[in-house]
């Protein structure tokens, strides 16, 4: 039997989470269908968009992100620490671009004077509403649904969209971090439908690619790489974006089914920071959603987080002994 969401995600092993939501009907989420011939290819614009959105109003970063024909993944971030600093005027105007609230919050929003019960109860409200805005839960709800409700608009039928229960993964370490980074960014090339990273549309990749060849900053819709970790440690993810860049585009080379899968001298700098071996390298990055389970990193990490939870057993610990050696 699953378990529940909210025991899976424990910010006391990491804020790191890669999530896949899927689409349960015949016809294609974003492509071309073969019968009707209908292309919806537009809805991966509006997942896009949406995303971008979500991560404007939300404590949770975006990392990385691929918006495929039947699914997409995204590698989210939460930043509890930032929904702590908020005012009770900015969660409850960020709660009011998504839901319109309720008679006390609209009254506060206004400039009304409320009195002694009426503020504690808003307080709840708002602690509440703080909490959900770090929740990963909520944003793949509001996410998803609202894909949902304009995709059945669109195609004149109800009922549901996407699969009951989105897909959750917890990056434990830098090594399954960045792993999980390269897989998410590299799923056009493993399906065929783009041939280098820069091709790749509706990636993350593509996306700060393009800012590169522009040398231009990376747009604040996705958390910034600021280079290896230490001390005066900013927000953002713990590697080069140019190094990063340059192991996508070698993984992408050596995962081609046209191409000769060997390790060669090129092999980036950065796999031998992180202490991986090229070769396990490659197969995470092409199996790391079906190897590996609720939780990634090395074997001490799993058994940590899971002791956490009170979880007796860590599934899937055998392929990160593997994987991700000590």
């Amino acid at each position: 039997m699953p378990r529940p969401r909210k025991s899976l995600i424990s910010l006391e092993s990491t804020p790191y989470y890669h999530c896949v939501s899927r689409c349960v009907r015949r016809a294609f989420l974003c492509g071309k269908d073969p019968i009707s011939s209908v292309s919806f290819e537009h809805r991966r614009q509006w997942i896009k968009d949406h995303l971008l959105e979500l991560g404007e109003l939300f404590a949770i970063d975006l990392c990385a992100y691929a918006v495929m024909h039947n699914h997409y993944h995204v590698v989210l971030h939460i930043d509890a620490p930032a929904a702590m600093k908020w005012d009770s005027l900015e969660v409850v105007t960020r709660w009011h671009r998504l839901f319109k609230g309720t008679a006390l919050s609209q009254r506060f929003v206004s400039g009304n004077i409320l009195s002694a019960a009426e503020q504690l109860v808003l307080d709840q409200w708002i602690h509440v509403r703080r909490l959900r805005l770090t929740d990963i839960s909520w944003f793949m709800r509001i996410l998803n649904e609202g894909i949902a409700r304009k995709a059945n608009k669109e195609d004149s039928c109800t009922g549901r969209f996407w699969e009951g229960r989105f897909k959750s993964q917890a990056l434990l370490d830098e090594k399954a971090l960045i792993t999980c980074l390269a897989y998410v960014d590299l799923n056009p090339i493993r399906a065929g439908i783009a041939a280098t990273p820069e091709q790749s549309e509706y990636t993350s990749i593509e996306q700060r690619i393009q800012s590169l060849v522009e040398k231009e900053p990376p747009e604040d819709t996705l958390i910034p790489f600021v280079g290896n970790p230490r001390e005066d440690m900013p927000k953002g993810l713990p590697f080069l974006l140019q190094d990063y860049v340059e192991l996508v585009d070698w993984t992408g080379r050596i995962i081609r089914d046209d191409k000769r899968g060997h390790i060669n001298a090129s092999t980036p700098p950065i796999l031998e920071r992180l202490d991986i071996d090229p070769k396990e390298w490659r197969w995470m990055t092409q199996h790391f959603e079906s190897r590996f389970k609720s939780f990634v990193g090395s074997a001490f990490q799993v058994k940590k987080a899971c002791n956490r939870i009170g979880q007796q057993w860590a599934h899937g610990i055998r392929n990160c002994e593997k994987a991700f050696p000590t």
